[in-house]
């Protein structure tokens, strides 16, 4: 049987464990670590848990002082890590951690955590973005389109294609953006076996010319 999705009182608990973390591990918040786990599990070959979970608890690799005690907050991310996984595999939708900010964030603002953790996965795991396939670039560029662009290195092509594109007016549509950008790099990374019904809410980001929490 498979765990319960995570609820919000999961999600609280989960940042109370990060947060409770001693110096000097700075771990990646609840919003970034489920933007990090989708790009685990986009790469083409499988992360072992090994591997991707040090990352999460401290991006420099630095490792945690003799007795930390792990066990409960890795319980909660491989229950996530498990609810992503099957959402990817069937191709279904499912809801990004994205939390509203002030009413002055626009929708980039507001989903550029979830980015930033996919990047982060990315960099540390970087099969997915060595994939030469035309498909990739769209769903890339979609995502990548919220971080900013001094820090797209050697990313030339895939600038080209953000410029294209016309930033989300709603945080509904940037939320859309991620999990149809997910499903859409998931079709060439980790394409299905035989033919399936994804459920994909319809539309991509308009081009140029041509469910959400929120944080107390």
């Amino acid at each position: 049987m498979t765990a319960p999705p995570l609820v919000e009182q999961d999600l609280e608990r989960l940042q109370a464990l990060l947060d409770a973390l001693p110096k000097p591990l700075e771990p990646l918040d609840v919003t970034m670590i489920d933007g990090y786990l989708c790009g685990v599990l986009l790469q083409p070959k499988r992360v072992a848990e090994s591997d991707w979970f040090p990352p999460l608890l401290d991006v420099e690799g630095r490792t945690p002082p003799p007795g930390t005690e792990l066990e409960p907050l890795r319980a909660l991310v491989r229950r996530r890590h498990a609810e992503l996984d099957q959402a990817i595999e069937k191709r279904t939708w499912f809801d990004p951690w994205v939390y509203e900010l002030d009413e002055d964030a626009s929708p980039s603002e507001t989903v550029m955590p979830w980015v930033a953790g996919f990047a982060t996965a990315c960099a540390h795991f970087p099969a997915l973005m060595a994939l030469d396939h035309p498909e990739l670039l769209e769903p890339l560029a979609t995502l990548y389109m919220h971080l900013d662009p001094d820090d797209l290195e050697d990313a030339d092509a895939l600038i080209e294609e953000i410029e294209t594109l016309e930033p989300p007016q709603a945080l509904a549509e940037a939320v859309e953006g991620l999990v149809r950008s997910t499903l859409l790099l998931a079709d060439v990374s980790r394409p299905l076996k035989k033919p399936a019904s994804p459920v994909r809410r319809a539309g991509g980001p308009a081009r140029k010319s041509a469910g959400t929490r929120r944080r107390r």
